[in-house]
């Protein structure tokens, strides 16, 4: 082979390594720009990924926010409507206490007017008959509306056994009896339905001390 053809062989050899190296560079530059390419639309798409979360968490925080206001102002209208019921409830509680004989009352009144009545027909009659069956009528009608109205009984206590939920002993004696009686009445006992309104102040006869045993030890002699 002659110098000059093998000159061109290698000529033709070194051009063909420098394309191929070429080549290989510029398909590593590619390879490089197509994954710089891949992160970075990676990276776009995980910022507006968290772009979103971040928008959605706002959204959620400001609804959370105008219901926590909402509730809030609802509690304090509610706070306020108990406070202004319990206050209205405490002002009805005290009239309540304060008027709570206002119907009795009104008809103790017209009970009054009975009374002045009947004394000025005293003071122009000068009948003492007269006054007793007024003021006898008067107290009739009173314990009548007393116990239609509001349920008050006056009780008689004289001759009956002594009980110590209706009656007050302020006088006893001993008497031939088997259980205590009531032998003297001085104030009369008044009950409220069910309730007794007054204890009757009474005089009680007690059985003899030992009566039971002087009995039976005479009907062993009589025996």
């Amino acid at each position: 082979m002659s110098k000059s053809k093998k000159h061109d062989s290698e000529e033709r050899i070194d051009d063909i390594k420098v394309t191929g190296a070429e080549a290989a560079d510029s398909t590593e530059e590619k390879i490089a720009s197509d994954s710089s390419d891949t992160a970075l639309k990676a990276t776009v798409a995980a910022l507006a990924a968290s772009q979103k979360a971040v928008n959605e968490s706002a959204t959620r925080i400001a609804a959370l926010e105008a219901e926590v206001s909402a509730l809030k102002d609802q509690y304090l209208r509610k706070l306020a409507d108990y406070e202004n019921f319990r206050k209205r409830m405490f002002r009805e509680k005290e009239d309540a206490v304060k008027y709570a004989n206002s119907q009795i009352l009104g008809d103790l009144v017209t009970i009054m007017d009975d009374f002045d009545r009947a004394v000025q027909s005293s003071e122009l009659s000068k009948d003492f008959n007269s006054l007793h069956n007024g003021v006898d009528m008067i107290r009739k009608t009173m314990l009548g509306m007393l116990q239609s109205k509001y349920g008050l009984e006056r009780f008689d206590s004289l001759g009956t056994a002594f009980d110590p939920n209706m009656h007050e002993a302020v006088m006893s004696e001993s008497g031939d009896c088997d259980e205590p009686q009531v032998v003297e009445e001085f104030i009369k006992g008044y009950r409220l339905r069910d309730r007794i309104l007054r204890s009757a102040k009474v005089k009680v006869r007690m059985p003899q001390p030992g009566g039971a045993a002087n009995e039976e030890t005479t009907n062993e002699a009589k025996a």
